[in-house]
């Protein structure tokens, strides 16, 4: 991370003749503009940039889509302004002579974009603010790294990849490094982009690995990860390979992005700790709200094929300590006492994710909501509630959930209500590889 004045200095000794400033989308993609650095300084820090606002209503093809308030042809495809966040201005390393700043959006009239990824988790924010509140988190990320480069992905339709690995190389040393020419890479660069890298390890699908980092306040992890998926991309792109955060790429082991989340007093005392009803409530309150906000944690139609039994991705909406086939798991003691989420997968916005971890718990809190007891053994196969199953579903709940209106207001919903329609339209109209095959000739 680096301050306007160090990069002030870093333009005049010709270190950084670059500035990426972006914006993180629905689809949780970092979208903006490459800009010479001396205009940045001179013109984008004072008075902001602008873009256009269909950033925030296509869908993931970027195709323009009907059903978005703020966004249409009707209303002439305006631009809303970006307005750097100079808190998050760090060096690029992947990138030649490169920093990136992500920045707020607001409209003409200064007031903020509500359906904005970032602003609607800074609004939760806002309200643990009200309560002396502070939440900190970290996103478990895992991809599959493949030795094909993204074009030649392309060319081959995704079928028949090499992936870095033929076998399970969960906690494999020699598994892993075969791989570590990437990520290492992927390590050392996200280091020296100001973020906290603890870890790299193996996971179970062919190819699969993930990099962990060290939790930080919300906002600034949401910010690290899309800036953390857009880097490993690039990086890999770089070396001629590819890598995806797909929920579900194959019939084997998802992705997935396991979310702990802690609160805190302002200053600095672990109330999970020191008021254990506090910690009670709010995870009540996530097993009660979970089905209704999924929608925010399973964005995508493919995100909900990671659900599947015995594949240590959740079916079940269940509480248990160091229980990983529950939805919700519980770790640490003391001052490092702390839930993890594991519905959301690798494909998650994770704005979006953490600000429904954040209603969900003040829900609980708010009304002291009793927990339930933990479970133990196979969650897989109890009778608990079950984490919904397709996109349609999800939508439906999340449509009828008064928690949601409440918390992120009647314009958020609504705008991410026309997300999932768009989605599951695109979805409907398509005749998949699974339907030639299963019927060109036997039906």
């Amino acid at each position: 991370m680096v301050s306007l004045t160090e990069l002030q200095h870093l333009v005049s000794s010709g270190a950084i003749d670059t500035v990426i400033i972006a914006l993180t989308d629905m689809q949780g993609r970092l979208m903006g503009k490459h800009v010479t650095a001396e205009f940045f300084l001179e013109e984008i820090v004072p008075n902001g940039a602008e873009g256009c606002n269909y950033l925030l209503a296509v869908d993931t093809e970027m195709r323009t889509v009907d059903g978005y308030a703020m966004s249409s042809w009707g209303t002439g495809y305006g631009d809303f302004v970006m307005k750097p966040d100079l808190s998050t201005l760090r060096i690029a390393p992947w990138l030649e002579k490169t920093a990136l700043v992500q920045v707020d959006l607001e409209g003409h009239d200064h007031l903020p974009v509500l359906p904005s990824p970032r602003q609607i988790l800074k609004r939760q924010l806002e309200r643990l603010e009200e309560r002396g509140l502070v939440a900190l988190a970290a996103t478990e990320l895992e991809f599959i790294l493949f030795k094909d480069s993204y074009e030649t992905a392309w060319k081959k339709a995704y079928r028949d990849l090499e992936p870095f690995n033929y076998y399970n190389v969960d906690y494999s040393i020699i598994g892993t490094s075969r791989a570590e020419p990437v990520i290492g890479q992927i390590r050392r660069q996200m280091t020296q982009a100001g973020l906290v890298v603890e870890n790299s390890k193996g996971e179970c699908n062919f190819g699969q690995h993930e990099v962990n980092f060290k939790y930080k306040d919300a906002l600034s992890t949401a910010d690290d990860h899309v800036v953390y998926k857009t880097g490993a991309k690039e990086i890999a792109s770089r070396m001629g390979h590819s890598l995806t955060f797909m929920a579900k790429f194959n019939e084997r082991e998802g992705s997935s992005c396991h979310i702990h989340f802690s609160l805190r007093q302002q200053d600095g005392t672990p109330i999970f700790k020191t008021d254990p009803s506090s910690f009670d409530s709010f995870l009540a309150g996530q097993l009660a709200a979970l089905r209704e906000l999924t929608l925010f944690y399973a964005p995508n139609i493919n995100s909900y094929k990671r659900y599947a039994i015995g594949s240590f991705a959740p079916t079940a909406v269940a509480w248990g300590r160091d229980n990983r086939t529950c939805g919700l798991r519980v770790v640490g003691s003391g001052g490092s006492l702390r839930l993890e989420n594991r519905v959301p997968g690798a494909d998650v916005n994770p704005y979006l994710a953490l600000a429904a971890m954040i209603a969900a718990g003040l829900h609980g809190m708010d009304n002291k909501l009793p927990l339930e007891p933990e479970f133990k053994g196979n969650a897989y196969h109890s009778v608990k509630p079950r984490v919904p199953r397709n996109m349609h579903v999800a939508r439906e709940l999340f449509a009828g959930s008064q928690l949601a209106k409440e918390a992120f207001g009647e314009v958020v919903v609504q705008h991410y209500l026309n997300y999932a329609d768009v989605e599951l339209d695109a979805y409907d109209a398509a005749v998949t590889d699974w339907e030639r095959f299963r019927g060109f000739e036997r039906l």
